[in-house]
């Protein structure tokens, strides 16, 4: 069974509702310019909130080790997610790191070789955003990646399509955030629901 990470939580509800519908994570973004981003004090509430076993990822972009460090011990975080430019050795600062890539061809995909993670996260590239853009990523590329590692599929999913881009590319897991929104920052409980439910009856 495919798992699910509901990224951009910025509210209790949200957060709560996604663990109840069967959510495997949540993503808090830690970046200041995403319309998603999330203090340290909202994100420590937010987490003190959650029953167990449920996964909190921090989400940096290009972010000070130090600075990372201070969040994890501040907010409870028990998983990084580091979506910018950050170099091989970034993935040592934390024991359970996701590094994410923006690609656009599958000569994007030989930088992967260098780096030593828990899993990959493939997002759709855009020169505008670090992600967050909703628009579909390349699903043969991901197929391909999983070579690497662990594959977390990202980039414009949706209840519409989270069924057959499971079926395609099998990946570890799959991460949502604009396509279950309501509005920025707030997700559409209905569209989350079904989005977790489709994504984890495919692959049984």
């Amino acid at each position: 069974m495919v798992r699910v990470k509901i990224c951009g939580i910025t509210n209790v509800e949200d957060a709560l509702a996604a663990v109840d519908y069967g959510a495997d994570a949540l993503g808090f973004i830690f970046y200041g310019k995403s319309p998603r981003c999330i203090s340290p004090e909202k994100a420590r509430q937010i987490i003190s909130h959650l029953p167990p076993f449920v996964t909190t990822t921090g989400v940096f972009v290009n972010e000070d080790t130090e600075k990372i460090r201070e969040m994890i011990n501040f907010t409870g975080i028990n998983v990084l997610q580091l979506h910018g430019d950050e170099l091989p050795e970034s993935c040592r600062i934390w024991h359970r790191v996701i590094k994410a890539f923006r690609l656009r061809d599958f000569t994007d995909l030989k930088p992967l070789e260098k780096y030593r993670c828990s899993a990959f996260l493939l997002d759709t590239y855009s020169p505008e955003s670090f992600g967050g853009t909703g628009q579909i990523f390349n699903w043969d590329i991901a197929v391909e990646a999983k070579r690497f590692g662990r594959i977390v599929l990202s980039g414009g999913l949706n209840p519409d399509n989270i069924e057959k881009a499971v079926m395609y590319v099998r990946p570890y897991a799959v991460d949502v955030s604009s396509g279950i929104e309501e509005e920025k920052g707030k997700k559409d409980l209905k569209k989350m629901r079904e989005f977790i439910e489709k994504a984890k009856a495919v692959l049984k």
